[in-house]
């Protein structure tokens, strides 16, 4: 009994750890202290992470079946290479649930409380904008998840979050230009207020249009951009 008591304790252990890891490695693929393309062994995250090589390798394949890394046979394991037209595939997924989601909004009665917490957040006069990126950045999120989770369909809202996820990074790059968050905060505004005024077609026109426009500026990512955002040296929030 006790020797099946610590076997089980020792397994927690080691999920809890491999959890750790694994969420350790994906916040450095998205703050870019991991840019894709580098290499690295399980050895060395093994000795970063002062940890055994099974709980690394348990989060290595973990972040393998989500797309973040892949395995280099005889030479350990890569970040994804930056690879343009699965981003704009993921992009594609986005427009189709969100606008089905703004279609589902338009058909039913009242308005969902989360859309009144977002009136609260982008309903606001210029000179009460945000303007920080990572900050902006993370309600931009939040505005298109919301608007998933509103409709009330779980699944619906479970697979746009892991299409959210894998953007992320685009996203951190994407704000940090002003005029992209200027047109953010006027363009979340007005499809807010079509939804409301319950205009589906309108609102979903309006919404194609703004993740369009964000899809876009994944063609003009370099890597030269992706080295500036790990070095901390991206362009100031105020220029162009």
């Amino acid at each position: 009994m006790l020797e099946r008591r610590q076997t089980a304790n020792t397994k927690k252990r080691g999920e809890n750890l491999a959890e750790r890891i694994y969420l350790q490695l994906k916040d450095d693929i998205f703050s870019f202290r991991l840019l894709p393309g580098d290499r690295f062994t399980e050895q060395e995250i093994a000795e970063q992470t002062a940890a055994s090589r099974t709980p690394v390798r348990e989060a290595l394949y973990r972040l393998q079946r989500d797309g973040y890394v892949q395995v280099q046979f005889r030479s350990g394991w890569q970040v994804r290479p930056f690879d343009f037209q699965y981003f704009e595939e993921l992009y594609d997924v986005r427009v189709i649930l969100e606008t089905a989601a703004i279609k589902r909004l338009c058909e039913q009665e009242g308005v969902p409380s989360q859309l009144e917490d977002l009136k609260r957040i982008w309903w606001v006069s210029p000179e009460q904008r945000l303007t920080d990126g990572p900050t902006l950045s993370v309600l931009d999120e939040r505005f298109h998840m919301m608007l998933v989770e509103a409709t009330g369909n779980a699944e619906m809202a479970e697979i746009h979050k892991n299409v959210t996820e894998k953007i992320r990074i685009i996203r951190h790059l994407d704000f940090t230009k002003s005029y992209r968050i200027a047109a953010t905060y006027e363009e979340h505004a007005e499809i807010l207020r079509q939804i409301i005024k319950r205009h589906s077609d309108q609102a979903q026109l309006l919404l194609k249009t703004h993740i369009e426009a964000s899809k876009a500026e994944v063609r003009k990512i370099t890597l030269h951009m992706l080295h500036s955002a790990r070095a901390g040296n991206l362009a100031p929030i105020n220029q162009t």
